[in-house]
């Protein structure tokens, strides 16, 4: 089994002579990278991050932040206050692994069988505790307030957002903003989009009941459960584009069917499930509701009884035009235009982060994290990983917008 790495923090008198966020020291580098290697050997669950919790405790403790939690059972933030009154902003990283097998061989692979950071929130956890680090040392540089939050299961249904608000979390706050690696773009490039930045994320469940089971020679004495669920199957594939706004992105995806194992039975019960994912709320909502009307008109013409149950999860990120292009400036301004990539293609991928933007203007940015074969594997693959070099540039950037947002008057 590969060593425990060990976090190699920054000195505090190193950390008290960054005054600028152009010539960071090279112990700020050792100190993300070792920050995220520890958590990707020792990744954690929705809701069951106490570790990773207790690691981002400890660390900003250390530094003498007062940290505040827990929220959503292992949330916490810290506000860092500037030299005056100002407006106030959130940053959020989240915290949570998946329950899938580390498939890399790397020193820092996941030390938990089954479990494993294979959607970026190491890298996420350790650029926000490295914004909260910056700002605490650049605070005489801006007024207001910034509060960096960390938040627990992002992966999960229902997730850690709404209980991060329902417990305060956003309370004072006016804007906030968040980050995601992006192994589909080059290292130092940063994507940009306004407007829908993901889709929303709704898991389905449909359970067809016939009166009994029926004999395979005979399925015109029964209800035959696997016929009708393609009756109804066929229709709800035709939903999107007929029901929905073609102009607007909309995919329905059934991924399991279970049923019979007996190859001359007709089974009496048969469930699948899979996602709906919309990028506007009006489709959302109207196809959600024809969902449920066509499988159980469908299924009782045929003589059968439906039960259709929806998770309803993450709603679209719908990211805010004035904060994406407060975003584009710092990026202009710290690395210049060739840095910015416009994103044309929105995600149809889910991210929780949509919750916050329910009450506040938000934006999402893409990380690029690739620069060979070993980081362009996919989000939630098993090999998949990041150049680590993306991430002092990923928290020297959000510090960077989150003072000059704080500089504005207001965008908000």
């Amino acid at each position: 089994m590969d060593a425990d790495i060990a976090v190699q923090p920054v000195p505090a008198r190193t950390l008290g002579e960054i005054h600028s966020l152009d010539d960071l020291p090279e112990a700020f580098t050792r100190f993300l990278t070792s920050t995220r290697r520890h958590l990707h050997q020792h990744p954690e669950v929705g809701f069951k991050e106490k570790d990773t919790s207790a690691l981002i405790r400890e660390t900003l403790e250390s530094y003498g932040l007062e940290v505040h939690g827990p929220l959503a059972g292992t949330g916490l933030y810290v506000d860092i206050n500037g030299q005056g009154p100002g407006h106030s902003i959130g940053y959020r990283a989240d915290i949570d692994a998946l329950p899938q097998q580390d498939g890399k061989h790397v020193p820092y692979a996941s030390m938990r069988s089954g479990v494993a950071h294979l959607c970026g929130h190491d890298a996420h956890t350790s650029v926000g505790i490295g914004v909260a680090l910056l700002l605490h040392a650049l605070r005489d540089r801006f007024n207001g307030t910034v509060r960096v939050f960390f938040q627990p299961n992002e992966e999960g249904t229902p997730s850690g957002a709404p209980r991060m608000i329902q417990d305060g979390v956003l309370e004072g706050l006016e804007a906030v903003y968040a980050i995601h690696v992006d192994p589909t773009l080059e290292l130092g490039r940063f994507g940009l989009v306004e407007g829908a930045a993901t889709a929303s994320a709704d898991r389905f469940t449909i359970t067809l009941e016939a009166p009994s089971s029926g004999h395979s020679a005979r399925p015109h004495e029964s209800v035959d459960t696997l016929w009708v669920t393609t009756q109804v199957l066929n229709t709800l594939y035709q939903l999107v584009g007929r029901v929905s706004d073609p102009r607007l992105p909309a995919v329905f995806t059934p991924t399991w069917i279970r049923a019979g194992d007996a190859y001359n039975v007709i089974p009496h019960e048969l469930r699948l499930g899979g996602t709906l994912r919309c990028q506007s709320l009006a489709d959302r909502d109207q196809l959600i509701r024809k969902i449920k009307q066509i499988a159980t008109q469908t299924a009782g013409i045929h003589g059968a009884s439906v039960e259709v149950k929806l998770e309803t999860g993450s709603p679209p990120v719908i990211n805010d035009s004035e904060l994406i292009d407060n975003v584009r400036r710092s990026i202009r301004e710290q690395s210049g235009d060739s840095a910015i990539y416009e994103i044309e293609l929105s995600s149809m991928g889910g991210e929780d982060f949509a919750h916050y933007l329910s009450h506040v203007p938000g934006a999402l940015i893409r990380i690029g994290t690739a620069s060979g074969p070993e980081t362009r594997y996919p989000l939630h693959d098993s090999n998949f990983d990041i150049d680590e070099r993306a991430l002092v540039p990923a928290a020297r950037l959000m510090t960077h917008a989150l003072m000059r947002h704080l500089e504005q008057s207001p965008l908000h």
